[in-house]
């Protein structure tokens, strides 16, 4: 009788086994190239684990080893996990390893290849504007994150911020995505931390030498730069570079050089066409004439990233339009070097016809980088404990200022860097952040309201920079930020087109002839823009600055 029950009992086991083979192989066609893991509709936790309180950090229920990839959309970021102090630390806490990865070009092309193939990585670190992160969201790609944490990590809600999440709250309700270094303008109003970046700087010893002329005016920026090419032509035997513009068209010569010039984003509550604003073009027509006089080349349109490092490296730069932050670790190197008055500095640039200073973009509620959960990863309930971590204030100190005891200590009651990781900040960057990895090494999920009250004082040569973007920053204007269109719709299409055919032609405009060959190639450029939809843009653009507004006022 055993004999038969047992196999009746192998049989069966066989039958059941062959049963779910089917099933399996039949679901993996069926599902080839979709995402390898839902949540499950069960709101228990795990096999072996407490249920998770709202008040508790959720990591704390499991710290076993897994490894976790984590896609950083940039590809000059440098950084790795597992060989620093801050990230092993991270690790031995909670558990989790990371497995960094960077695009080798383009990041937008690189995760939409990812989405093609089905192999998206764990985590995923997108810049806010890319048009691949509405594709990740619309595509249901991702998680929303209030689900996850609904389900796995309650303590979510306590340290992502209400306002955040409700920010990037979509139309169904849910939330994607989780930005770094967001700012709303109460804090800003409240703290004087702008989070302005944006500076127009020279280098010092030549402006000083030239008498500080004044660069506000096309007659001055002109003059200044007449005076370059006749008495300073070359630095350490290498020809001086007159002018740099970041991010080139898109940016350093649009929306950035805008700023400068204070060009309202909005007239009479509709949003305003800043590209053919007067003061503008009359702008793009002065750097026509450095063009045409030969005071300055298109090297600025055209420098590669490793050319644009290479020459502020060696302070071949004479005039910049650039991101104050970018100078962290060139400015006080150059300080340091045998000719110290070489930095730059943050002085008046351009400036509208009436004389206004700059309205530059401070911080904003879109924050820099959004941060997601994939659905291709097996561990989404690891997932999101580890970004809720990392969000608390707890994740922030241990990823900012590392490891009590090694890299900082509690003076007054104050986390406080060790006075030789202050000397690093100061003197050698590069090894702060590859040997301890503090400070903003890892800054996918960084919240400057937590971590800036443990920032050393900047040396003066970052601070007078920083001073100048403050006292310029337009706080409330952070709600224009990317009010693009983004995805695949017919107006991000036409809006794409668009933006491609601006770059195309900024050099045709700033290499034309005469300035009536200009007028000319402008013309044509928004007579494309009109057959390309731009009526669509302009449409998109005053719905997202209303739904921005009725969020505001929430």
């Amino acid at each position: 009788m055993k004999r038969n029950r047992m196999k009746q009992s192998i049989v069966m086991a066989l039958a059941l086994i062959m049963v779910l083979s089917l099933a399996a192989c039949t679901g993996s066609k069926n599902n080839e190239n979709q995402p390898t893991s839902q949540p499950s509709n069960s709101s228990q936790p795990p096999a072996g684990e407490a249920t998770p309180n709202p008040e508790v950090p959720a990591w704390q229920l499991d710290t076993s080893p897994v490894e976790l990839s984590w896609f950083v959309g940039a590809s000059w970021y440098p950084h790795s996990w597992g060989e620093s102090l801050a990230s092993k630390y991270v690790t031995e806490k909670t558990g989790v390893n990371i497995k960094l990865e960077v695009p080798s070009g383009e990041a937008n092309e690189h995760i939409t290849l990812m989405m093609t193939s089905g192999k998206l990585p764990d985590i995923i670190t997108m810049g806010s504007w890319e048009n691949a992160v509405k594709k990740l969201w619309e595509g249901d790609f991702v998680y929303a994150l209030n689900e996850l944490a609904d389900q796995y990590d309650p303590y979510f809600y306590k340290v992502a911020g209400d306002g955040t999440l409700k920010w990037y709250r979509q139309e169904n309700g849910n939330t994607y995505g989780i930005p770094n270094d967001s700012y709303s303008p109460n804090l800003m109003h409240e703290t004087g931390m702008t989070a302005a970046n944006q500076t127009f700087l020279v280098r010092k010893d030549l402006y000083e030498e030239m008498g500080t002329p004044n660069l506000s005016t096309p007659e001055g920026f002109l003059s200044a730069l007449q005076l370059l090419k006749d008495k300073y032509p070359e630095y350490k035997g290498q020809p001086i570079s007159p002018f740099f513009a970041q991010g080139n068209v898109p940016y350093g010569m649009t929306e950035y050089l805008q700023n400068l010039l204070a060009i309202p984003h909005e007239k009479d509550g509709k949003v305003y066409d800043r590209i053919t604003d007067p003061d503008y073009i009359a702008w793009l027509k002065t750097f026509r004439t450095a063009y045409e006089r030969g005071l300055i080349n298109v090297d600025f349109l055209v420098d590669s990233d490793t050319q644009v490092e290479e020459k502020t490296n060696n302070a071949r730069y004479f005039m910049m339009v650039r991101e104050w932050n970018g100078m962290a670790a060139v400015n006080p190197m150059l300080a340091a070097s045998a000719n110290p008055e070489s930095y730059y500095v943050a002085v008046d640039g351009p400036q509208n016809s009436r004389g206004d200073s700059a309205k530059l973009f401070p911080g904003n509620m879109d924050g820099w980088m959004v941060t997601m959960i994939s659905k291709n990863t097996k561990h989404p309930e690891r997932a999101i404990r580890f970004l809720s971590y990392l969000a608390s204030e707890e994740g922030q100190r241990d990823l900012f200022l590392g490891k009590e005891g090694e890299t900082w200590d509690m003076v007054d009651g104050k986390p406080t860097l060790k006075p030789e990781m202050v000397d690093l900040l100061s003197n050698d960057i590069e090894k702060l952040e590859k040997e301890y990895g503090v400070m903003d090494t890892y800054w996918m999920v960084r919240n400057p309201v937590i971590i800036n009250q443990w920032r050393p004082e900047k040396a003066p040569v970052l601070k007078q920079m920083e001073d100048f973007a403050n006292a310029q920053a337009d706080i409330d204007s952070g709600i224009y930020k990317g009010l693009d269109p983004l995805g695949d719709s017919d107006v991000a299409v036409a809006w794409a087109r668009i933006s491609q055919n601006w770059e195309e032609v900024m050099p045709e405009l700033i290499t034309a002839k005469d300035e009536a060959t200009f007028d000319k190639v402008f013309e044509s450029f928004l007579a494309r823009r009109d057959s390309y939809g731009f009526d669509k843009v302009l449409e998109f653009r005053q719905a997202e600055l209303d739904v921005r507004k009725a969020k505001m006022a929430e």
